[in-house]
């Protein structure tokens, strides 16, 4: 017997969305366009470290970007709660993730940058744990599941280790 009243059911995204978020997107479509720069002579493009390297400054600059946008509540959300001022901490790692991405940018600092992006990855990973643990949501999204962000998380770590090297 029906009431007439619907219930509307609650869609997971696709597994294929959650390894296209928009840091996915930044890093491998920076990567796609400074590559293809440098292989027809435009910019300073003309090796894989310096693809690589701007890349990733274009993929923490989003992030970064992201600390100051709608979803810096999300964001304030996702910091275990055991960790004291969550909304200061949001905005010190943005400033840090865009620190770091301009360093990346200075040949001369950039292998120190990416060291310390690297650290920085490692830092905040905790707070991934926490989201997909307590179900924190990501713009009224679900949290991306857990195996999937630690792999998204080894591969923004490896990236940042081969920009140092």
């Amino acid at each position: 017997m029906s009431t007439g009243a619907s219930v509307e059911a609650v869609q997971r995204p696709s597994t294929l969305s959650y390894w296209f978020s928009p840091p996915e997107i930044a890093l491998v479509g920076a990567g796609v366009l400074f590559g293809v720069l440098g292989l027809v002579g435009v910019g300073p493009w003309t090796d894989g470290q310096t693809v690589l390297r701007w890349a990733l400054a274009t993929m923490f600059l989003v992030t970064a970007g992201a600390r100051l946008s709608p979803m810096r509540h999300d964001m304030v959300a996702m910091v275990p709660s055991f960790l004291p001022a969550p909304g200061l901490l949001v905005a010190v790692t943005g400033v840090l993730e865009a620190i770091g991405a301009v360093g990346l940018l200075i040949p001369s600092v950039a292998p120190l940058a990416a060291w310390a992006l690297a650290a920085l990855l490692v830092a905040m990973f905790p707070a991934n744990v926490f989201a997909a643990r307590r179900g924190v949501t990501f713009s009224g999204a679900p949290p991306t599941p857990l195996p999937i962000r630690t792999v998204q998380q080894v591969v923004f770590i490896a990236v940042a280790v081969l920009c140092a090297l």
